[in-house]
């Protein structure tokens, strides 16, 4: 009786853990489980799942010259099995004549088969493919891991669907856009990079029409433009502050015969420190504002796209860098949105209302990306897809930043703000900090 009373106990706490709990589940007794379940199981899941292929030819022909009976199918080699925080890791050796979109396309299956939330596959090297098992829901309740890999201008923002962390890295992916339906989540997506930039010696510069989105932040602000024609003036003193920066460079470069390779300056990270201009993060708020115009010629908005397109170009060897956010996304806005996109590495797309806008920002990179973006349930706010230029594409969830921690991030590094004599006069009015009043 004692025996049962303790399996007993031990059933009804894992089954509550899993409830509540699933990470401390996982950790408990499901890592335990899933290993026996997929070793014991792998040669049939594989099976059914058809990912085997036939005998050689040889052993074929040996069995019918002795008569014996056919050989079994060929089972991919499982190399090695690691478990991780939230799910397993599957290392596989395929057979020849197997390629890993054969695995991507069975995912769905191995997920039912082996009773894992989530699978994804992505090929190693030619012949190795490594699959992700992933426990449970990540993505139900977001918590940021205490220890990420912080850099200069690489900041973690959300947490991906296997467990991983997405990290916007400005200088592997300079210019980005992202777009969202009102009550997406992207507003939150805004905060937390801006939040997490705070922290950083970078200059952060804004365009908000709205008027609302970003005057909050204007401590940490090195220039803020809050309407069109502002924004066409701050966009093109940005622009000679590139051209500024490139002269410097090319001043910097002085290449001789025996100059070393690695002194031959390209960009202001080649630049010794005493050289190197800061960098400038360029947040705008909603570019239909700045896009979309009623005149037929509108001279302004000519002067707003070819500045934000220059920037696009040519910003990233003179670190700075475009954050580009919006509801709509489309042809409609007007000439030179597309060039624009084309020059946007970085897409993110939170729930949107019509399809078009996800066409538009994944329409070059995946169709199965534009399916996601169009599934993502109203009750899952901060939940976007992220494409990448190399057609791959992943799921992920900002965790929740709220208006009054990102003001508080900017506020408490506003002495981080540096002073640009380019943008002077964009600078944002601040009013005075209010004085605390001690209790008597």
């Amino acid at each position: 009786m004692m025996w049962l009373t303790v399996l007993a106990l031990i059933v009804a706490t894992a089954g509550l853990l899993r409830w509540r709990r699933p990470a401390w589940y996982w950790l408990s007794f499901g890592i335990v489980i899933a290993a026996l379940r997929i070793r014991l199981r792998y040669a049939a899941v594989m099976d059914a799942c058809h990912l085997t292929v036939p005998a050689s030819r040889f052993r074929l022909a040996m069995a019918r010259a002795l008569k014996r009976e056919v050989p079994r199918q060929r089972v991919p080699r499982l190399l090695w099995l690691r478990p991780t925080r939230t799910g397993l890791l599957l290392r596989i050796r395929m057979w020849p004549g197997q390629d890993a979109f054969e695995f991507s396309s069975a995912a769905d299956r191995l997920r039912h088969s082996f009773a894992v939330h989530q699978v994804t596959s992505r090929e190693i090297k030619p012949g190795i493919i490594e699959l992700t098992l992933t426990a449970f829901d990540v993505l139900k309740d977001v918590r940021m891991p205490v220890k990420t890999a912080r850099d200069l201008l690489k900041i973690p923002v959300a947490r991906v669907e296997d467990g991983s962390v997405h990290y916007r890295d400005y200088r592997e992916t300079p210019h980005s856009v992202t777009v969202g339906a009102t009550q997406s989540g992207k507003s939150v997506f805004q905060r937390t990079v801006i939040k997490e930039l705070s922290a950083q010696p970078v200059a952060l510069v804004g365009i908000d029409c709205k008027k609302i989105e970003l005057s909050p932040f204007a401590r940490r602000f090195s220039a803020l433009a809050d309407s069109p024609d502002d924004a066409a003036d701050l966009l093109e003193a940005l622009v000679a502050r590139m051209e500024d920066i490139y002269d410097t460079v090319r001043c910097a470069q002085r290449i001789s015969a025996d100059t070393p390779d690695a002194e031959i300056a390209a960009n202001i990270w080649d630049l010794p420190e005493e050289l190197r201009p800061v960098p400038v993060v360029i947040t705008i708020d909603e570019i239909a504002e700045l896009a979309l115009s009623a005149k037929r010629n509108d001279q302004r908005r000519d002067r707003i796209i070819t500045a934000l397109i220059r920037l696009a170009q040519l910003g990233r060897a003179a670190g700075m860098f475009l954050d580009i956010y919006g509801q709509r996304f489309g042809s409609e806005l007007g000439d030179g949105i597309t060039m624009l996109r084309a020059q946007l590495t970085g897409r993110v797309v939170h729930r949107v209302n019509d399809e078009s806008t996800a066409k538009m920002t994944f329409g070059d990179i995946s169709p199965h990306a534009v399916f996601a973006a169009t599934q993502i349930p109203n009750a899952r706010r901060g939940t976007a897809i992220v494409g990448y230029s190399s057609g791959e594409w992943t799921r992920i969830r900002t965790p929740h930043t709220s208006m009054r921690q990102a003001v508080a991030a900017c506020n408490r590094h506003a002495h981080l703000t540096p002073d640009l004599p380019e943008l002077a006069r964009f600078k944002p009015a601040l009013d005075p900090v209010p004085a605390v009043v001690e209790a008597a």
